[in-house]
């Protein structure tokens, strides 16, 4: 028997719980998302894709400038809901919406929470070198990812997993795990447990000077910067003064002379002097202007003479 719910979500993340409560019989009363954002190279209003699926399946959406407004909620209480539902929306859900359905408010988190609260908890856990996260559906309160856990589960990042590819992964399971937590609301079968508040670490909204490259730093720190930051804001630096992304490297055992930032080309390899005596191998770059391009390729155009160097790109703004 399914529930008559409302669903809040935004990005390609929450679109697999959408469809699978759909696929499921759930009554979807109304769909909430972010309004159009401006996108491509002709800024045309974009639909979000959780708006996407849901006038593909013909349901209702709706795409509040801001939630909190008196309408909006008088009309989140004259829908009926038993329960609500959010993945990955984009905003804090204010107190009178979450007093509106009698099983509360249900949240897709993809961290295993207290671990990594907030707003990227899949790039924050990549860039920190973690080995194992997972999902966690939640109960929202008034704080931020702080309500009572429903249910876990728990999974290996990759040793090359970019948090672009760990998303796709964690969204199916993400969607598993929301209709056995609903269906558990619903018989009374879940025991909601507390957070353990003192274990807290948080993931904050990403901002473009977290993709700067400072090459004192180890190379596998910033080997887990360039996987945790894809598709954004990326990782850069500059090189011959023009900006230069890294989208693919490979930590290295080899030592390799020069300061932070010394570039070792060799045959069909490039290889950069790191922090505390490191190196990083880089496997695929972007200039500036131009297409991504695996090393060789790089090479082959660039021509990289030893002991040139890449400098931190200046800060933003």
């Amino acid at each position: 028997m399914g529930l008559r719910l409302a669903f809040f979500g935004t990005p390609d993340a929450a679109v697999p719980s959408l469809e699978r409560l759909a696929d499921a019989g759930h009554d979807i009363a109304l769909v909430i998302t972010q309004p159009d954002r401006p996108k491509g190279r002709g800024y045309e209003p974009a639909p979000s894709p959780v708006k996407r699926a849901a006038l593909a399946r013909g349901l209702p959406v709706s795409e509040p400038l801001k939630i909190r407004q008196p309408e909006f909620i008088d009309t989140l209480r004259g829908l009926g809901l038993e329960v609500m539902v959010v993945v990955a929306y984009g905003k804090i859900i204010p107190q009178a919406i979450i007093d509106i359905p009698p099983l509360g408010i249900v949240n897709v988190h993809f961290s295993l929470l207290p671990a990594y609260r907030g707003a990227a908890p899949v790039e924050w856990a990549i860039a920190n070198g973690e080995t194992r996260t997972g999902v966690t559906t939640m109960r929202i309160d008034a704080g931020l990812d702080t309500g009572d856990i429903l249910l876990q589960r728990e999974v290996e990042i990759g040793p090359e997993e970019t948090a672009a590819e760990l998303s796709r992964r964690l969204a199916p399971m993400g969607a598993d795990l929301l209709l056995e937590t609903l269906e558990e609301l619903r018989t009374g079968a879940v025991t909601p447990r507390p957070q353990d508040h003192s274990r807290a670490t948080y993931a904050p909204m990403l901002t473009k000077e977290d993709g700067r490259i400072d090459w004192s730093w180890p190379a596998l720190k910033i080997h887990h910067r360039v996987r945790g930051f894809q598709p954004w804001p990326g990782a850069y630096c500059l090189f011959r003064g023009r900006l230069l992304h890294i989208w693919r490297t490979r930590p290295t055992p080899e030592t390799v002379s020069g300061p932070p930032g010394t570039l070792h080309p060799q045959r069909r390899r490039l290889l950069v002097a790191c922090g505390e005596d490191t190196a990083l191998e880089l496997m695929e770059l972007q200039l500036e202007g131009r297409k991504r391009l695996p090393v060789e390729a790089f090479l082959a155009g660039q021509r990289v003479v030893e002991g040139e160097r890449l400098e931190p790109a200046p800060l933003p703004g």
